[in-house]
């Protein structure tokens, strides 16, 4: 997508964000994070706000509205929405300002407890019935050998992308950017995480253990995790089809080795 800058917006919409924030002194575009067409810092009257924005007509406006949508059932450690506002075919949300850098996912590092711990604080939030949010079984039905997808269901909400860009670290974690909550079992981001994880540099074996913090991942039927791997590797393995993005090849290609290994030893690892 491609990425403007605050003073791009029409003037409608800057004066719609002035109403909300106060008057803007100065805007900063963020970097990274290009599935938004407006991802800027202001500087206001009302203190600093982050604002990210989507064309009203764009085919990614409906992830925006239900990452709006969600926002309040959150766990407090991730951003507070301030206001959501569709103005001059922009669809914007105001969202508070985190201090902190983007997690550092690599073997040893000192974020990876923090991680865990904003993890499985997530990992005890029930999702709403209130939000339309996928159900885990319908997410991945396409992808799961045939009649295993009901192996995901559950009651958690899960963020389902949990890159290292998606969490912002200072004295604990926060988990940002939420256009894919999904409704499922518990075990299911912790799952997602382990592919994160190799992706940053950790072996099989070190990203299994660190998903067996958590009782979800610990405690899942191996033939549910085995599903999934398989489901999750069909789904990398299409979207690296469709676009040639290394960094997305290379997603497949962990993926694919993560399903291979519990075929081999179902529920876990082996090790080396």
């Amino acid at each position: 997508m491609i990425r403007r800058h605050f003073h791009d917006l029409p003037v409608e919409a800057r004066q719609a964000i002035a109403d909300k924030a106060g008057p803007v002194h100065a805007a900063r575009t963020a970097d990274g994070g290009l599935n938004s067409g407006i991802a800027a810092f202001l500087e206001t009257d009302h203190g600093p706000v982050f604002v990210k924005g989507i064309p009203t007509d764009h085919p990614q406006a409906p992830a925006q509205r239900r990452e709006a949508a969600i926002n309040p059932h959150l766990p407090r450690a991730c951003p507070r929405l301030y206001w959501h506002i569709e103005v001059a075919g922009w669809d914007l949300l105001g969202y508070e300002v985190l201090p902190g850098r983007h997690a550092d996912y690599s073997p040893g590092s000192p974020d990876l407890p923090l991680v865990a711990a904003a993890l499985a604080e997530l990992q005890e939030t029930t999702a709403p019935t209130d939000v339309p949010i996928k159900a885990a079984e319908q997410r991945w039905a396409a992808y799961a050998p045939p009649g295993t997808a009901a192996l995901f269901s559950g009651d958690t909400l899960l963020h389902t992308d949990l890159a290292p860009h998606n969490v912002l670290v200072d004295d604990r974690a926060h988990i940002i950017d939420w256009a894919w909550p999904t409704r499922g079992a518990a075990w299911i981001d912790p799952a997602i995480l382990i592919l994160r994880l190799l992706e940053a540099g950790h072996t099989l074996v070190e990203a299994d253990a660190f998903a067996r913090q958590f009782p979800s991942w610990r405690n899942a039927p191996a033939e549910a995790k085995e599903a999934f791997s398989a489901a999750n590797a069909a789904a990398w393995r299409e979207i690296a089809r469709a676009d040639a993005a290394p960094w997305k090849a290379v997603m497949a290609t962990h993926a694919v080795a993560a399903h291979a290994h519990l075929q081999t030893t179902p529920g876990t690892f082996p090790a080396r």
